[in-house]
């Protein structure tokens, strides 16, 4: 949110859109083959609310973009952390779509956090 405001303060209320946001955690696939990422649905719900409260500000924000659809491999980590919304069991290349891509489904669905 200090961001927001920071470039809002100093280049005059910009239209802004929030491109590549997420956080990394170590997922792991559990034994029923689902992804429980709590965290990473704790820190999109946080971030959201903030969002609303920089439009409730007057900030002209357009667009979020989560990072990322999918794990992947991070220059700066390699495979140790995951990003994406879907889980990628690398072994396999099979795609499991994690708790927080529910999660940020049904958000979008509603509109509404």
């Amino acid at each position: 949110m200090e961001q927001i405001r920071d470039t809002s303060a100093r280049y005059g209320k910009p239209t802004i859109y929030i491109t590549e946001n997420g956080a990394s955690y170590p997922d792991a696939l559990g034994p029923d083959r689902k992804v429980i990422d709590n965290d990473r649905i704790t820190y999109f719900n946080l971030y959201l609310n903030a969002l609303l409260d920089a439009l409730d500000e007057g900030h002209d924000i357009r667009g979020y973009f989560a990072w990322s659809l999918m794990d992947n491999f991070e220059w700066g980590r390699g495979y140790s952390k995951r990003f994406g919304l879907v889980y990628v069991d690398y072994p396999t290349l099979q795609r499991i779509p994690k708790q927080s891509y529910h999660w940020l489904s049904d958000v979008i669905a509603a509109n509404a956090l």
